[in-house]
C-alpha cells in the first residue's frame, strides 16, 4: 500500500470517517478479498450515498486499466466497506458490489462528475475506457 493510502487510511480512522484532503465524508474503506493471493486489501474510494448503498467509481485517476480492486470485487463481490456513520464515527458495512450498466451506470457517474470536476478529467485521460462504476449494497 501507498503511503498516500496509509496516511488518508489513518487520517479516516483517527478522525471518525472525515478526511482533510478534498474527501470530507464521501470517503469510505473498501475491503477486497485477491483474486489470486487471497489477501485482504483496503483502498480508500469516493463513495457517494445512494440511498442505503453506495456508489464507487473505478476511474484509476483516468488510467487506461482498471484499478486492481475492481477486479477483485467482480471474482468476489461479498465485501466490507467503512463507512462514517451520521454520529461522527465509522460503521464497518457488510455489502455486494454490482457492477452498473448501461443508463444506470450513465447516471451513477454523472453523480460522480458533479461532485468533482476530476472525475471528467479522468474519463478524458482513460483513452476511450468507460469508467466503471459500482454500487455497493448492504447485505
Amino acid at each position: 500500500m501507498s503511503d498516500f493510502n496509509t496516511g488518508i487510511i489513518e487520517e479516516f480512522r483517527a478522525n471518525g470517517g472525515a478526511v482533510s484532503r478534498g474527501f470530507g465524508t464521501d470517503l469510505a474503506l473498501l475491503h477486497t478479498i485477491g483474486a489470486k493471493s487471497g489477501a485482504e486489501r483496503i483502498h480508500p474510494v469516493l463513495a457517494l450515498r445512494d440511498g442505503d448503498a453506495w456508489l464507487i467509481a473505478a476511474s484509476k485517476g483516468g488510467a487506461p486499466e482498471h484499478p486492481a480492486w475492481f477486479h477483485n470485487l467482480l471474482a468476489q463481490p461479498e465485501v466490507e466497506l467503512e463507512s462514517p456513520d451520521l454520529r461522527g464515527g465509522i460503521d464497518t458495512v457488510a455489502v455486494r458490489a454490482e457492477s452498473l450498466q448501461g443508463e444506470a451506470r450513465d447516471a451513477a457517474w454523472a453523480r460522480f462528475v458533479e461532485r468533482s470536476p476530476a472525475f471528467a478529467q479522468y474519463e478524458e485521460r482513460a483513452g476511450g475506457r468507460v469508467i466503471p462504476v459500482v454500487r455497493l449494497a448492504r447485505r
